[in-house]
Parts: C-alpha cells; structure tokens; sequence
C-alpha cells in the first residue's frame, strides 16, 4: 500500500511502544521510553498535556493523582510543581521537547489530551521540524480538525472519531472509496468498543482501498496481536514490548 505520509516509511507490521510500555507502571517516562529504544523500537506512543504556563508535559491523565506521589490537574498547575511528581514515587515527568531530543531516531504517536496542548504541541514540531518524526490523535473530533487547519498537509495525523464510525458503517457495504479522508494518514482504533467489533477483515480492507494504515491500541496478549496481524493490520500498540517483539519475530517481521 502507499505511503502517503514520511512518518510512516518503515516496514509494516508498526509496532509502538504503547506509553512506552506501560507494564511495568512507570508509563510516559523518559526510563520508559529509554526502555523501549533499547529494545529495538522505533515507533513510541505517548500523550500530552499543558501546564498553566504552556510547558507541554508527556503524561496520560488529566490529574497527577493515578501514577504518581503528587495531587492536582496538570493544567491548574505550574510546571515548577507538576516537575515536582514523581511517576511510581520514582521517575519524573517529562518535556515532549527533552523526549524529541533525547530520541532522534524515534516517531512519536501523539496524543492530545487537552485543547490547550495543541498549539503548543505543534508550535513544537514546527520548531524541531519534526513533521517526519511526530503523528497527533485524539479523541476530539474539533480537535483533529483544528490541527488539520493549523498544521496543513506536512501534519501526519489519524482519523477522527467521526471519520473512524463512518469508515466502520461504510465497511459493511459495497465498499466505495473516494480516497483518503480529510488528509489522514491512519486510522487508529481499538479491536472493540463498547461491545461492538471495530477490526475485522471488511475494515482493514475499506481502510487500505482509502489509502490508511490502520494501528489497533492496546493489544497485549500474543494470540489477539496474531490475529490481527492474520486480518492485515498494518500496526499494533502494546504495553507488553517483550511480547510484541517475540509474535514479530516469529513471523519474520520484526524489523
């Protein structure tokens, strides 16, 4: 299949280190994400939020409260306190922009959390002229399209939440494709939702006549990341790097 966007130019099946692999509970951090490298992978997944005073923080949830010794919402907070917070009482949160240059060799998956990180998430990338290099998602439709306006063509980003039920609903049929919608570059989605199946073999198929690799989240047992791998999908995220690695090994296409 083509590739319409240089963020994707690596051989398919993608693996992402999901968070850069969450198992260990020491998610979004720069040990993590060191981890991850070492361990052969290139693509990372990671999320983002703003401080009170724009510092772009990589970090999952709204609050601190979940991952780590410190309180409070990240965006009611200076970044001189959420530096403060240890993830697992030991790690410290880190910059995106110390991820982007501890990593150079990396492609970021990004997704935004928050309005008020976006901007300054591509205020980054377009300092950096990380364009190769970073994909934003997220589950705002608004926000999906707002980046789109912002960023133009040289942004990579997924489809939104809209674009993903219309391509399901449209999988079911004939299956026309008029080609890539809104400028995507993939679609990333869950195996499930709600009970309902999103990947199944008509999907990937509907997806690749639209010229989009589809990336399923977050896989984390080998006999669900074979089966999708059997249906075509073009990338997997996972917490479980060990576990990923070993299934694409297997199969001869860990790369």
């Amino acid at each position: 299949m083509p590739v319409h966007h240089a963020f994707l130019d690596h051989p398919t099946p993608l693996a992402f280190a999901h968070r850069g692999g969450a198992a260990d509970g020491l998610e979004n951090t720069a040990a993590a994400f060191r981890r991850a490298v070492d361990a052969g992978y290139r693509y990372l997944e990671t999320d983002v939020h703003a401080t009170s005073d724009g510092a772009l923080v990589a970090f999952h949830d709204r609050m601190l409260d979940r991952v780590t010794d410190a309180r409070g919402a990240i965006g009611a907070l200076p970044w001189r306190a959420v530096r403060r917070a240890r993830v697992g009482g030991v790690e410290p949160l880190p910059l995106f922009e110390e991820l982007l240059e501890e990593f150079p060799g990396a492609r970021w998956n990004v997704d935004v959390k928050a309005e008020a990180a976006l901007e300054p998430l591509l205020d980054l990338v377009r300092r950096a002229d990380a364009w190769d290099r970073v994909c934003v998602g997220s589950f705002s439709q608004a926000r999906i399209v707002r980046a789109r306006r912002l960023a133009g063509a040289r942004l990579a980003h997924s489809l939104g939440t809209l674009g993903v039920v219309g391509m399901r609903l449209r999988s079911y049929g004939p299956g026309r494709a008029p080609g890539r919608p809104a400028g995507a570059a993939c679609v990333q989605v869950p195996e499930h939702r709600s009970g309902v199946r999103v990947v199944d073999r008509p999907f990937v198929r509907h997806a690749h006549a639209r010229g989009l690799q589809v990336h399923v989240w977050t896989v984390n047992e080998a006999e669900r990341m074979r089966a999708l791998l059997d249906l075509g999908v073009d990338g997997i995220m996972t917490d479980r790097l060990a576990t990923l690695r070993d299934v694409l090994i297997e199969r001869g296409v860990w790369t």
